[in-house]
């Protein structure tokens, strides 16, 4: 490999044998070198292959701006967590070693974050939640000051911001007051409790969250007309497309998209199976 370009001693962007361009850390690895110069393999430690257009030299700019003992700590921790595709993803790397090195000065000051989100996130985002915690675990292992355990919410949030988008987690924050505020509507509209821990909302969850996926890239799926099954759906289950209609309208308020029939139809769907789960 050979070097692009040169951001400081211990990041560097290079060119792969692959004609891909690469972004590499490394104590002293761009230390006196030049674009053209040769890549010491000996002195790498991490290699990152930007992916979704993410612009390599501006991935490479933010690495170099963060403290490098922060970004190993994170890839070491992703990786402890069975996370190594993350752990090799800049974008994702870049933001996660922000937010822990914002917590780790917290930390060191003695100064502690309440989330508000707790609540929601340990059940809306069971998975990534038990990663987040064992993310938090693997941290503070290798740190002097540890973090609270409280900071497996920021982490959690950034895992379930991987999936669409990579930087500031104000959509992920978005994304989750409104699938806990889905869930409310439903319990009021049909005057019944849900229960969170049940195989239909936990399906449910998933389905919102590949919508708003979809809503991010502006991938709703659409029919030019309203497709038959969707059709079926709202005549089978009137009173919940009564309220994929309202859920809609939440949609439009909170993200300003319109979701199509099709989304709203299979809204539709997954109101009529949560709601007819067993009352907890």
């Amino acid at each position: 490999m050979n070097i692009l370009r040169v951001f400081n001693n211990n990041v560097v962007l290079a060119r792969a044998d692959d004609g891909t361009e690469v972004i590499l850390t490394g104590r002293g690895l761009g230390f006196q070198t030049r674009p053209g110069d040769p890549v010491d393999p000996a002195k790498v430690v991490r290699t990152f292959r930007p992916v979704d257009d993410h612009d390599p030299d501006r991935m490479a700019a933010q690495l170099a701006g963060l403290p490098p003992e922060t970004v190993q700590v994170v890839g070491q921790a992703l990786a402890d967590a069975g996370l190594d595709r993350l752990a090799a993803n800049a974008a994702v790397v870049v933001a996660m070693a922000d937010h822990v090195a914002a917590a780790l000065a917290r930390a060191a000051a003695g100064q502690h974050l309440e989330y508000p989100l707790l609540a929601e996130v340990q059940h809306l985002y069971a998975q990534e939640y038990a990663q987040g915690q064992d993310l938090v675990a693997s941290i503070n292992a290798q740190v002097d000051v540890p973090l609270p355990a409280s900071e497996a919410v920021g982490l959690t949030l950034h895992l379930v911001n991987a999936g669409f988008s990579a930087g500031d987690l104000s959509y992920s924050y978005t994304m989750t007051g409104l699938i806990q505020q889905f869930l409310d509507v439903i319990a009021q509209q049909f005057d019944r409790p849900l229960d969170a821990g049940s195989v239909n909302v936990g399906r449910f969850v998933t389905h919102l969250r590949y919508l708003f996926v979809r809503i991010h890239q502006r991938r709703q799926l659409a029919d030019q007309r309203h497709s038959a099954v969707g059709a079926a759906i709202r005549e089978s289950y009137p009173d919940a497309a009564r309220c994929a209609d309202l859920l809609g309208s939440l949609v439009e308020l909170r993200l300003g998209a319109t979701l199509t029939e099709d989304e709203l139809s299979y809204l539709a769907l997954h109101v009529a199976r949560v709601t007819t789960d067993p009352v907890p």
